[in-house]
């Protein structure tokens, strides 16, 4: 949008200058574009997965994806090969499974895995598919914990206390069970021996300096990996513009005015997607998406203590877990920038706050 002319003087360009609300136009219009296809997507799912078959359809399609894509993860792990589907190789990049950042793929995983969790604790499910829950769980969770991502470690760690929070603290239908001492201490225990289990697969199968690299037990130079340095300049871009920020994906453009070091580092991302939000489109897009992760959390709570069934209930605190998940990683990482997460991202936002047959459940409970 141009809003000024320049203050540049023609005599210096071969062709006329304007000032613009972003620094880039072009890489802006394309984020622009990209946000579009995102809304597009997301009004369908909210049109379309309006029933509880589809929901019921939609929330064990994810699981099925995501247990085949830890396989191939683990696959490719034990092969010791860094090319994509074994077929791709990447230079200068950390690939893992079919993603090029092993950090995003752990962002995956952990959207599932909360998902996958929640039917378990909730008894969502009938007897006869709890061992393929249990089996697909573990797999994405080892997943997480093999891609050596400390922010995928915290983030499963939250999504895990997240799921076992709401089931112990959350309303049910069956008072006395959830008043019961006898379940919420089978409840914690769960928790604590589903990581016990991930950690002790991990280390089976030879992730030990994986995992010590994600624990932090590594001896490093800078702990933050360059983060601190990041989020010092983001500050200052979100300082000098406040209000509208530099444009959306301007982030890498707008770094080098500001960086210390000696330029032979690209940065594209600021590694704090709130921080680069702030920056990219000031406090009026943070507002807006401040907006959106309280709509969320207000709508599929408020459905988490209407509905009395047990499905429902469990699909939408796993699909919250799993939003909440990736939020949470979102403070050291920018998972939400490879463009598949957002759409399993999206897909979970429907999972957890579609209302259908909440109203008509909690009638008949009455």
């Amino acid at each position: 949008l141009p809003i000024a002319s320049s203050p540049v003087s023609s005599d210096l360009l071969s062709i006329p200058a304007a000032n613009t609300l972003s620094i880039d136009p072009n890489t802006t219009r394309m984020a622009v574009v990209l946000l579009i296809v995102y809304l597009v997507f997301f009004a369908a799912s909210l049109t379309y997965i309006n029933s509880e078959k589809r929901i019921r359809t939609m929330v064990f399609t994810i699981i099925v994806f995501g247990s085949f894509m830890a396989f191939l993860g683990i696959i490719q792990f034990l092969s010791g090969t860094d090319s994509i589907y074994g077929l791709r190789p990447n230079s200068g990049t950390s690939p893992f499974a079919s993603y090029a950042n092993k950090h995003h793929f752990a962002a995956l995983m952990e959207m599932i895995v909360g998902l996958t969790l929640s039917l378990l604790y909730g008894e969502a499910t009938k007897k006869d598919k709890r061992l393929l829950l249990i089996i697909a769980v573990v797999l994405m969770g080892v997943c997480v914990l093999l891609t050596s991502s400390r922010g995928g470690l915290l983030s499963l760690l939250a999504v895990v206390t997240f799921v076992t929070a709401l089931n112990l603290f959350g309303k049910k239908s069956n008072r006395r069970e959830s008043n019961s001492k006898s379940n919420k201490f089978l409840l914690i225990g769960a928790s604590l021996t589903f990581i016990l289990v991930l950690l002790g697969t991990a280390l089976f199968l030879g992730a030990g300096a994986d995992l010590k690299r994600g624990t932090g037990m590594t001896e490093m130079e800078d702990v933050s990996t360059g983060r601190f340095h990041f989020w010092g300049i983001a500050l200052q871009v979100i300082k000098d513009n406040p209000i509208i920020g530099t444009g959306l994906d301007t982030f890498g453009i707008i770094f080098p005015k500001h960086d210390t070091w000696n330029g032979s580092l690209r940065v594209e991302q600021a590694h704090n997607d709130y921080l680069q939000i702030l920056a990219d489109s000031g406090i009026l897009g943070f507002l807006c998406v401040a907006a959106f992760i309280f709509l969320l959390f207000k709508l599929s709570l408020s459905l988490i203590n209407q509905t009395h069934d047990k499905f429902r209930r469990g699909a939408a605190i796993g699909a919250l877990a799993g939003c909440f998940g990736i939020l949470f990683h979102s403070f050291f990482d920018f998972p939400l920038r490879t463009p598949s997460n957002p759409f399993i991202f999206l897909t979970l936002v429907v999972i957890a706050v579609s209302s259908v047959g909440a109203a008509k459940l909690h009638r008949k409970h009455h």
